[in-house]
C-alpha cells in the first residue's frame, strides 16, 4: 500500500527534523570534544546511531499537535499547509534552543539539561540577560537553524496536490490512520521494550560517557516534566565544605593481593528477620546462609542496614555507593546522567571483566540501564537466558527461578576470563512468591507467603556454592552476600524504621583469609564498594567513591548507616539513631540492633544532638545539592 500524500508529507518533514537533530548532535560533540577524547570513531558513530531512537521519541512528543493537525488538514488546502508550516517551525524552536544551550551548559554540569526548569529556573530567569550576552555567539546558529527550517520545510509537491485523498477507499484510509497512530505510539515509547524509553538507556553504550552524546536535550527536559521537583537544601551556607564533615575514610596500607574475582549476590527480599543467625537460631528459613556465617574466615556484619526499601534503590547503593535520600529512585530520576562512578568502571580500569546478571525481563526497574552507568561491560537478563520466557525455568511472572538461574550463573562465570566482577540479583522471593511445581510443599510454610520462597532461595544458594566450589575460579574469589531490602514481617522487634532496613551482609574469600573485622560495626549497603576495593588491595581507588560509605574493615571509626523513611532521614550510630524531620528537627533514639522505640530520648545531650544532627544534615545537603548541581565528586 502506497502511503497517502498526507503521510508522505509528514514523513518528509520528520526526516528534515531528524537531520537537524543529527547536526545538533554533531555540534554538541564538537563543542565538547574534551569529554569524548580518546574514544574511537566507531564508538562515536554508534552513539549517533543509538541517538536516533531518542530523537524520534523527543520529536514526536514535541510535534504531537503537528501530527494530529497534519492528519486532518488536506494536502490540497494551500492556506492550511502554510499554517502547518508555521506550526512546524514554532513547535521546534524550543527543542533547537535547548540543544544549542547544551553546547556550553554541558561543560558546567556534566550532563544534559533536564530538570533545571524547576530546580534553578528562578535563578536562570534572573540571570537571563547576563547569560544571553555572555553566550551571544550561540544566537546566530540558532536563528540560522530556524530560518533553514522555514525555508526548507517540505510542502506538497505538484503530484501530491493533484491527488485527491477523499477518493481513496475508506478502508484504506482507516487502515492507514490506525497504522499511523500505532507507529506514533511506538515512537513515543521509544520501541517495543517493557518500559518506555528512559534517559539512562543511553548509557548502555560503553564507555558510558557516550550516553551524553546519544541523548538530546529535548528528550531529557521532556522526561523531567513528570518528576517531583527536588528542592535544594540549605542547612549550611553554600560556601561550607561539606565533604570533610562526612567522615572521610582512613585508607589502610594493606599488602597487595592477587587480582581476586568478585561475586556480589544481591538476594531479593532476604531480610535479617528470616535468618537464624540473627535471631538466636529461632525461626530460620535460611539454614545454608546461616552455615556460611560459620565458615572459617567469613566476615558477617551483624549491624548492617539497607539504604532503601525498594529493589530499584539497592543497585546504586551496592554498585556505586549512592544511598537513596529522595522520593524518586535515582534510576528513574533525571539525575541518571549525573556523574557517577561504580565498581564496574573502577575495576574495569584494572583489567576486570564486569557483568550484571538478573533473571528478570530486560528493562525491569532499569537494571540493565543502571548497570551501564555503573560501568558494567555486560548485562544478562531474561533475553540472554537460554529459551528466555519460553524456558521451562520461567516462573510465569518475573523471570527465571533462582535455582536454575544460579546454575546458569555458575556456568557463565566458569566461561568468563579472570579476573571478573559479577553481580547477580535473585528474584524468586518476590510477589507473587511462586515456586517451581516440584518444590511446592517442600519448604517450611512459615507464617508469611514469602517464607517458603526465602527457603527456596537459600536452597538455590546451597546448590550454587556446591557447584561453584568445584570450579577453578572459586578459591580466588571474594563473595559478598547481602539483600536488596526487607519484606513481609511478623516479628514485632523488626516493625520499626530500623527493623524495616535490617539486612544481612556477609563477606568471605575461600582462598585467602580476610582482614579482621568488628562484627558489630554499623554497616550499610553503600559500604560494599569501598570494602571490595579494600580487600583487593586498591585502597587509593576508594577516593573515586562517594563519601557516604566506607570499608567494613576500617578500624578508625565505628561505622554508620543512613536512609530515608517517610519524611525523615535517619543516621545510625552504635550509640544513637538520629532522626532529622522535614521540619529540621533532630531527635535521638537509643540504638539497639534492628530496633528503636517510638519515643525519642527525652533530654538528650545538646552537644550530641548538634554533632549527629549536623552530620546528618551534611549528608543530606551534600547528596541533594550534589545531584542538582552534578557535583557529588567535586
Amino acid at each position: 500500500m502506497i502511503p497517502s500524500p498526507i503521510i508522505r508529507l509528514l514523513l518528509r518533514r520528520f526526516a528534515l527534523l531528524m537531520a537537524v537533530y543529527t547536526l545538533l548532535r554533531f555540534c554538541f560533540y564538537c563543542f565538547n570534544l574534551v569529554t569524548f577524547r580518546g574514544i574511537g570513531f566507531g564508538s562515536v558513530a554508534l552513539a549517533f546511531v543509538h541517538g536516533l531512537r531518542f530523537d524520534v521519541a523527543a520529536l514526536l512528543w514535541l510535534n504531537l499537535p503537528l501530527v494530529l493537525a497534519s492528519l486532518l488538514v488536506p494536502v490540497t488546502a494551500r492556506r492550511g499547509q502554510q499554517w502547518l508550516r508555521g506550526l512546524f517551525v514554532l513547535l521546534n524552536i524550543p527543542g533547537f534552543l535547548l540543544n544549542v544551550i547544551d553546547f556550553e551548559y554541558f561543560k558546567f554540569i556534566g550532563r544534559r539539561l533536564s530538570n533545571e526548569w524547576h530546580t534553578i529556573g528562578h535563578d536562570i530567569a534572573q540571570q537571563a540577560g547576563q547569560i544571553g550576552l555572555q553566550y551571544i555567539y550561540l544566537l546566530p546558529p540558532l536563528l540560522l537553524l530556524v530560518y533553514l527550517l522555514w525555508r526548507f520545510c517540505p510542502m506538497p509537491t505538484p503530484a501530491e496536490l493533484a491527488t485527491e485523498p477523499s477518493r481513496r477507499p475508506w478502508l484504506q484510509r482507516s487502515l492507514e490512520f490506525v497504522l499511523a497512530v500505532g507507529l506514533v505510539v511506538l515512537g513515543l515509547r521509544g520501541g517495543w521494550q517493557l518500559k518506555p524509553l528512559r534517559t539512562g538507556t543511553a548509557f548502555d553504550l560503553q564507555p558510558a560517557v557516550l550516553g551524553h552524546l546519544a541523548l538530546n536535550s529535548t528528550f531529557t527536559v521532556l522526561k523531567s516534566f513528570d518528576e517531583v521537583a527536588v528542592e535544594r537544601v540549605s542547612y549550611f551556607p553554600a560556601t561550607t565544605k561539606l565533604r570533610p564533615a562526612l567522615a572521610e575514610p582512613v585508607l589502610p596500607t594493606r599488602p597487595p593481593v592477587p587480582p581476586d574475582n568478585v561475586v556480589v549476590l544481591l538476594l531479593e527480599s532476604f531480610g535479617s528477620e528470616y535468618t537464624g543467625v540473627e535471631n538466636n537460631g529461632q525461626g530460620s528459613f535460611t539454614p545454608f546462609f546461616d552455615s556460611l556465617v560459620t565458615v572459617s574466615g567469613a566476615r558477617f556484619m551483624r549491624e548492617n542496614y539497607a539504604n532503601g526499601r525498594r529493589s530499584i534503590e539497592a543497585l546504586p547503593a551496592v554498585l556505586s555507593g549512592l544511598p537513596s535520600l529522595m522520593d524518586e529512585p535515582f534510576i528513574t530520576s533525571s539525575f541518571q546522567t549525573a556523574e557517577l562512578h561504580g565498581l564496574g568502571e573502577i575495576l574495569g580500569r584494572h583489567g576486570y571483566n564486569t557483568a550484571m546478571y538478573h533473571a528478570g525481563a530486560n528493562g525491569t526497574m532499569g537494571f540493565d540501564m543502571f548497570a551501564g552507568i555503573a560501568g558494567m561491560q555486560h548485562y544478562y537478563g531474561l533475553n540472554e537466558y537460554p529459551g528466555g520466557a519460553a524456558s521451562p525455568d520461567y516462573d510465569g511472572h518475573w523471570g527465571i527461578f533462582d535455582e536454575p538461574y544460579l546454575q546458569y550463573f555458575n556456568h557463565q562465570l566458569t566461561a568468563t576470563k579472570q579476573p571478573f566482577l559479577a553481580t547477580l540479583f535473585t528474584l524468586s522471593a518476590h510477589e507473587p512468591f511462586s515456586l517451581p511445581a516440584k518444590y511446592k510443599g517442600k519448604f517450611p510454610k512459615g507464617t508469611q507467603p514469602i517464607h517458603p520462597t526465602v527457603a527456596y532461595a537459600d536452597m538455590a544458594l546451597r546448590r550454587f556454592f556446591r557447584a561453584a566450589s568445584k570450579e577453578l575460579w572459586y578459591a580466588n574469589t571474594l563473595f559478598v552476600l547481602t539483600a536488596d531490602h526487607t519484606s513481609q514481617t511478623d516479628r514485632p522487634g523488626y516493625q520499626n524504621p530500623l527493623g524495616y532496613h535490617k539486612t544481612p551482609l556477609l563477606l568471605f574469600r575461600p582462598g585467602h583469609p580476610l582482614p579482621a573485622v568488628d562484627a558489630h560495626r554499623i554497616t550499610e549497603q553503600v559500604d560494599v564498594p569501598a570494602s571490595v576495593l579494600d580487600v583487593l588491595g586498591l585502597p587509593q581507588e576508594q577516593k573515586a567513591l562517594l563519601p557516604f560509605g566506607s570499608s567494613v574493615f576500617e578500624t578508625a571509626s565505628p561505622g554508620r548507616a543512613i536512609f530515608r523513611d517517610g519524611d525523615s532521614y535517619y543516621l545510625v550510630h552504635s550509640d544513637f539513631v538520629t532522626e532529622l524531620t522535614n521540619k529540621n528537627e533532630v531527635r535521638l533514639y537509643p540504638y539497639k540492633t534492628h530496633f528503636i522505640p517510638n519515643e525519642p530520648v527525652a533530654n538528650p545531650d545538646p552537644a550530641l544532638v548538634k554533632k549527629y544532627g549536623n552530620e546528618l544534615r551534611a549528608c543530606v545537603q551534600f547528596y541533594v545539592n550534589g545531584l542538582l548541581d552534578n557535583r557529588l565528586y567535586k
